[in-house]
């Protein structure tokens, strides 16, 4: 046997256990960052999701897609303006949130994966209220007794509750649910929603297995001696990341994915992971080998 075949065949005999404890189990993954842009990336991250539905795991895919609202709203002569963090969205905002989102960016990648030989089927929150939406409020403090600023910020949305019964009818039938990040608030409105919280919530209320967020950093960054770089946390427990969040040591984009990542533990998701979707068949590493990629977060 040559020394490649003998590589490959040591790959599918490390694979073998995996598959079989991650049968029939739920697993859902938050899909963004450079993965969604990079054609050949786009490509093994459809790859990888039909291989993981063939050997029996059912995958639930929530994308995100601020790059392309913003391409887009430049397009248009729409000047975007954030608060905190987060795109401050009005009527005309969330009209061209949504056509991107779920007009353009689901279809993309529903089409994507049907084409490569899986079977995906397009969703917004808003479909069989897949996920109910209240107001999120941004509060500013002035840092002496008087009462905190509450800042108005459109449409933008935190989850309130996810209904899952039409992602359990589309797992049972063999269908891949693909999901835009796009709520139903109790105005029957729709509201932007953060993908990773969205896929947390999704996660939690499952009970999936695993969460797994693509991003474009290797995973959980800790601070390295003097003059060194910040080093990879392989892995955290869910104390280590409140401890993480309460000192202000997380920071950024990387503050909604480990609230995302906590929301779905406290809930019943056995591990949340964190990687870097820029690396090839970065879920497959994570999956199927000893040694993983990226940064999981444990219950305990």
């Amino acid at each position: 046997m040559s020394t490649s075949s003998s590589v490959t065949a040591q790959v599918l005999v490390e694979a073998l256990p995996y598959i079989r404890r991650f049968y029939g189990k739920t697993i859902v993954i938050k899909y963004g960052g450079h993965a969604m842009v990079d054609e050949e990336l786009k490509k093994n991250f459809a790859l990888d999701i039909i291989l993981m539905k063939y050997v029996g795991i059912n995958p639930i895919i929530v994308h995100g897609g601020g790059p392309q609202i913003s391409s887009i709203m430049d397009r248009m002569g729409i000047k975007p303006t954030f608060i905190e963090g987060q795109r401050v969205t009005d009527d005309e905002t969330m009209s061209v949130v949504e056509m991107v989102l779920v007009g353009t960016v689901n279809k993309e990648i529903v089409g994507l994966i049907n084409r490569l030989g899986g079977r995906a089927v397009g969703l917004s929150g808003r479909d069989g209220e897949l996920v109910q939406a209240e107001r999120m409020k941004i509060y500013r403090y002035s840092g002496d007794e008087r009462p905190p600023e509450i800042i108005d910020i459109g449409r933008v949305g935190k989850v309130s509750k996810v209904n899952p019964e039409v992602l359990v009818a589309l797992e049972k039938d063999g269908f891949i649910p693909v999901i835009a990040p796009v709520g139903v608030g109790p105005d029957s409105q729709a509201y932007n929603i953060n993908a990773d919280l969205v896929a947390g919530s999704i996660a939690g209320k499952l009970r999936a297995e695993k969460l797994i967020l693509l991003t474009d950093v290797p995973g959980v960054l800790g601070q390295g001696g003097e003059g060194e770089e910040q080093r990879l946390i392989h892995s955290m427990t869910m104390k280590e990341v409140e401890r993480a969040l309460e000192e202000g040591t997380a920071s950024g984009g990387m503050i909604p994915k480990l609230k995302a990542c906590l929301k779905a533990l406290r809930q019943g998701t056995k591990k949340a992971h964190i990687l870097d979707g820029r690396r090839e068949h970065a879920i497959l590493l994570e999956l199927f080998t000893d040694s993983g990629v990226g940064t999981e977060i444990l219950r305990e």
